[in-house]
């Protein structure tokens, strides 16, 4: 008898054991199944090292690459090539945001049932958010200068426009130095960050309304510079006399921000900047974009610094144009999505209202409120208005921000239009470009009447 119940019992260790073991091959199975199957040894997916399968389509349906066993196949516009280089990828693979290393998933069409299995063995088509005509027209307006410009609907989440300069043909790579500066490989748009100068004064700016009874009221006095002591000075580029928030940020003051940001305070400062989504990473179809990072002193002249968008402040251009979204969309963004939904329930999905995963609360509603109508008084008595950009009802705010040395500034555009048959915000970044509503806000034009007028 106590055989018998030794052997029972051995018996329910060993089921126990098996189907604890059918348990954790089954999650693993679910959680990293679809690494197993675009393992580079798996010779259904990969050709002499390269992805086989799969192609990458535009909004519109224009091919942008496609994977043969003979290698990439890219778009026959050259234009269309270098814009969507940080896209696509090249031969040599050399991009980390390329579709053949972000989303080798969906171009080989692995899924939980048929592994990587399909009838005609050419893996998926994968559809983007993006225009590659819209795309164009960016990577031209850039000139060839060093920089990014991103284009979103801010009530769907879809990415239109991510073009990052420098950039190269992808169907002919070039051989690129060890010692080389540019970043060329590097998508600005995601994977960098940078001193956001003046366009930060958006975040100051709503945290002072959120904060201070008196935001709209308070007053500084702009004589061209503050003097902090022992040297430290704020500086701006013209004598704005007496100013209020409204008039500050139409005439990006830096003395009234600076004294804005110290009336403010370190702590409520970094809040509001956390609260913006400037130190988070964003996740768009598994590409993680950089933390912006940020240091507020407890007071003096490093603290307006700060307000400002100088100091030691770094962000993200993408999680900036995401702010853009909020301000637009009454408080809440809509994260940003670049592949079209492909199964029948996500495409149903994609057909309601605002749809789309969001964030959480960036701003108050009547903040959001507030800022839109002062960034369309910028556009409005600052920038040019209709002259500048016909047609197009404009809610901006440019930046130029010191880089240091004898290189010229960085010249950014970020704001959104108000309009609901155009739900689009956007971000424009010109390395050393000197002025940021000449030089940016006039990149913006070229693209948003680009997407406005088709």
């Amino acid at each position: 008898m106590k055989k018998i119940e030794k052997r029972a019992i051995m018996c329910l260790l060993l089921g126990f054991v098996l189907i604890l073991g059918v348990g954790v091959f089954t999650y693993r199975y679910i959680a990293h199944g679809d690494d197993w199957a675009s393992y580079e040894g798996n010779r259904d997916v990969y050709s002499r090292g390269d992805l086989s399968k799969g192609s990458l389509y535009d909004v519109n349906g224009q091919v942008l690459m496609k994977n043969t066993s003979d290698g990439m196949v890219f778009n026959d516009s050259a234009d269309i090539r270098k814009a969507l280089m940080h896209v696509t990828g090249d031969k040599d693979n050399n991009i980390s945001t390329g579709a053949n290393r972000a989303f080798t998933d969906e171009l080989i069409g692995y899924n939980l049932i048929n592994g990587v299995y399909s009838l005609n063995n050419a893996g998926k088509d994968v559809t983007m958010t993006l225009d590659a005509n819209v795309c164009a027209t960016a990577y031209r307006a850039l000139k060839g200068r060093k920089g990014t410009v991103g284009v979103y609907n801010y009530e769907t989440g879809e990415i239109i426009c991510m073009v990052s300069s420098p950039t190269y043909d992808p169907q002919s790579p070039p051989t690129i130095s060890a010692n080389d500066k540019s970043g060329v490989y590097i998508n600005r748009f995601t994977s960098s960050t940078f001193p956001p100068g003046s366009i930060f004064k958006l975040v100051t700016a709503a945290a002072a309304i959120e904060t201070q009874d008196d935001a709209y009221t308070y007053k500084v006095t702009c004589h061209g510079t503050e003097d902090y002591g022992h040297g430290d000075k704020v500086t701006d580029m013209s004598v704005h006399g007496t100013v209020d928030l409204k008039k500050a940020l139409e005439v990006s003051c830096n003395i009234y921000f600076g004294k804005l940001a110290e009336k403010i305070g370190a702590g409520t400062m970094e809040k509001y900047t956390e609260k913006a989504g400037l130190t988070e990473s964003l996740d768009i179809n598994g590409i993680k974009t950089a933390k912006g990072t940020f240091e507020f002193p407890d007071s003096g002249v490093s603290l307006a610094w700060s307000g400002i968008g100088q100091n030691k402040d770094m962000i993200n251009p993408c999680t900036m144009m995401v702010y853009m979204g909020a301000i637009a969309n009454n408080g809440t963004a809509t994260l940003p999505t670049l592949i079209r939904p492909t199964s029948f329930v996500d495409k149903q999905m994609a057909k309601v209202p605002k749809f789309g995963k969001k964030t959480k609360s960036m701003i108050d509603s009547s903040t959001a409120s507030s800022l839109k109508e002062m960034m369309a008084n910028n556009v409005e008595n600052h920038y040019g208005g209709n002259s500048s950009f016909p047609g197009l009802n404009l809610c901006a705010k440019s930046g130029t921000a010191e880089v240091g040395g004898s290189k010229k500034p960085n010249a950014w555009f970020a704001g959104f239009l108000d309009d609901p048959e155009n739900p689009y915000a956007f971000i424009v970044l010109v390395e050393n470009g000197g002025s940021g509503g000449k030089v940016s806000g006039s990149v913006a034009n070229e693209v948003l009447q680009d997407i406005v007028n088709k």
